[in-house]
């Protein structure tokens, strides 16, 4: 069992971090973090405290690990803190791992959200034993230009200031995987959405439950057979959930990645998949048929799969609060959380 941190609170002051790449504190992207910010103050009422490190730009982050790393710890050490958000994903959060004091995570449980290769601070938490939250960015949702989604405001406000059973998630409406430049000119801007398909059941048939694990599909391959990954016992009777980045892997690599899963034995101990919408939908329907392959090749066609669920490389995107218990209904093609993410 993972400990639930405490839920949020208006008027609680929550930290930014960046355990990845230090965009947020390039000068020409410093406006867009100040947005995010701003979204947290006004839609949430939070109080928003920048780490020492986490604003000094991209060069300096990317060269001192150490750094990120000690924002992290100070975020957590911090009793006056009571979530932490990191700014943005990148690639090289895995170099943090040698300046990690699992034992600070350990006995200061806080909220910590964040997606991509934010992944591997997420089993920092794991490993500490905590439950973090695979969810929005600063840079991303919450500075979406001219205002926030409505879809992801309502799932933040489930996940981490409510203690109520979060219960079913909805398919979002619509969605977008728009890339329009981050600059001021296009502030007022807004992306352009497009209708959403609801969830599809890929295989199996019944209802499955298990606690949630998982993360963007690539950033776990930097955490295979590290301290980091996690023993064997929390792959059992798990919901396991993946999604690609914005590098949008080619198919092939699906199948390489998930054959692994299948010879660690990871996927035979899943209850279940889910897994998330492909960005621009590029390789919906390779990734579907790779996935697919992969189940028959072990036998696993009776494995409950979602595909097409909002978390990860979308907008607007849900939250999936790591060992919370979950439930994939292929009859209904529902996915539901069956308890609270926050104490």
């Amino acid at each position: 069992m993972l400990i639930k941190p405490k839920k949020l609170q208006p008027g609680d002051r929550v930290a930014t971090v960046s355990p990845s790449w230090g965009g947020a504190g390039e000068p020409e992207l410093r406006w867009r973090y100040e947005q995010g910010v701003k979204r947290l103050e006004e839609v949430f009422g939070l109080k928003v405290i920048p780490m020492p490190n986490s604003l000094k730009g991209g060069d300096y982050l990317y060269k001192n690990p150490q750094a990120r790393a000690e924002d992290l710890m100070t975020a957590f050490k911090d009793e006056s803190i009571k979530g932490i958000i990191a700014n943005i994903g990148g690639e090289d959060s895995i170099r943090l791992l040698p300046y990690i004091d699992f034992d600070v995570i350990r006995e200061n449980p806080k909220i910590f959200m964040g997606y991509s290769d934010v992944t591997v601070s997420h089993l920092f938490c794991h490993k500490a034993g905590i439950s973090s939250f695979y969810g929005p960015a600063i840079l991303t949702d919450f500075a979406e230009n001219v205002e926030m989604d409505p879809y992801t405001i309502e799932m933040v406000n489930r996940m981490l200031f409510s203690n109520e059973i979060i219960g079913e998630i909805q398919s979002a409406k619509e969605w977008t995987s728009e890339r329009l430049e981050w600059i001021e000119e296009n502030k007022n801007r807004r992306r352009t959405m497009r209708q959403n398909l609801s969830y599809e059941v890929l295989q199996g048939s019944g209802v499955a439950q298990g606690h949630l694990i998982g993360g963007c599909i690539e950033v776990l391959e930097f955490a295979k057979g590290t301290e980091l990954w996690p023993e064997n016992k929390y792959w059992e009777n798990s919901i396991l959930f993946f999604e690609t980045s914005e590098e949008k892997p080619e198919p092939n690599h699906i199948k390489y990645w998930l054959r692994n899963y299948a010879v660690q034995g990871i996927l035979q101990k899943a209850n279940g998949i889910i897994f998330g919408k492909p960005q621009d939908e590029k390789y919906y329907d390779e990734y579907k048929e790779e996935i697919q392959n992969v189940m028959k090749e072990f036998e696993l066609e009776d494995k409950p799969i979602l595909y097409n669920l909002n978390f990860g490389h979308t907008e607007p995107k849900f939250i999936l609060p790591y060992g919370a218990m979950a439930e994939i209904n292929c009859d209904k093609r529902t996915f539901t959380i069956l308890e609270s993410g926050v104490n």
